[in-house]
C-alpha cells in the first residue's frame, strides 16, 4: 500500500524521472563550530557531537535544529547522523541546511546508503580524516518534497518494525536461556531438582559479582 502510494505519487510528480544533482547545488555543508571540554556543561541540555555519533558532552547552547543531518569527517570519519532535538555541531562535524528542495531526513537516508563510498574516501592517518568537497560534490537523486517525505514516511516505518523485532528477540533469547536452564536441570542421586536449581542461581550470582570486579 505504501509503495502503491509512493508510485503514484512519482507517476504525479516526476513523470519523466528524477534529477541527479551535487549536493552543493542543492543544500548548503556548514562546518561546526570548536569545542573545548571546558565548554560542556554537566545540565546541559543538547547533545554535542565531535569526532563520533556518541555526544562528546551536553551544552546549554545549539548550534543546529532537530531535523539536522550531519556527517563526521575525523576520527569516525565517514559516519552519518540524524537528530530529532537540538544539537551542538563541534568543528569535526558537518551539517546540512534543510529547504525547499530537501528534507534533511530524506539525505540522512540517502548518505546512509553511500556510506560505504565515504568510508574508502577517508585519508587513512594518525586521525582518519573526510574531506569536505568529497561530500559537497557527491551525486544524490533529488525527487520532488512530497516524494522525498514518503521516501522517508516508508524507510522510517522499516526502522521502527527493525527496532520492535529487535527488543522481540532479545526478550526472547533471554526467555529462552531461562528455560534452558531450568529443562537441563536435572536431579542426581541423593539431591533434589531444587536443590540443583538453586545452585545454578548461586552460579549465576557469583558470575555477576566476579563480572562487577
Amino acid at each position: 500500500e505504501e509503495m502503491g502510494k509512493l508510485n503514484e505519487l512519482m507517476k504525479e510528480l516526476c513523470p519523466n524521472g528524477v534529477e541527479y544533482k551535487a549536493i552543493e547545488d542543492v543544500t548548503t555543508m556548514h562546518r561546526g563550530v570548536r569545542v573545548v571540554r571546558r565548554d560542556l556543561e554537566p545540565d546541559g541540555l543538547y547533545p554535542v557531537y565531535q569526532n563520533s555519533l556518541t555526544p562528546l558532552g551536553y551544552m546549554k547552547e545549539k548550534n543546529c535544529d532537530a531535523g539536522t543531518t550531519f556527517v563526521i569527517s575525523a576520527g569516525a570519519a565517514g559516519e552519518v547522523g540524524f537528530s530529532t532535538i537540538d544539537f551542538w555541531a563541534a568543528d569535526d562535524c558537518y551539517y546540512f541546511d534543510n529547504n525547499e528542495f530537501l528534507d534533511g531526513c530524506y539525505l540522512y537516508h540517502v548518505l546512509l546508503s553511500k556510506q560505504y563510498y565515504l568510508f574508502s574516501q577517508v585519508r587513512k592517518a594518525s586521525i582518519p580524516r573526510l574531506g569536505r568537497g568529497i561530500i559537497e560534490k557527491m551525486i544524490i537523486p533529488v525527487p520532488p518534497l512530497e516524494v522525498q517525505r514518503e521516501i522517508v514516511h516508508i524507510l522510517d516505518n522499516f526502522t521502527e518494525l527493525t527496532a520492535e523485532l529487535t527488543a522481540e528477540l532479545t526478550a526472547r533469547k533471554k526467555q529462552y536461556n531461562y528455560y534452558r536452564d531450568v529443562l537441563l536441570t536435572f536431579a542426581e542421586c541423593g539431591e533434589t531438582i531444587l536443590d540443583r536449581q538453586t545452585d545454578r542461581q548461586t552460579d549465576r550470582q557469583t558470575d555477576r559479582q566476579t563480572d562487577r570486579m
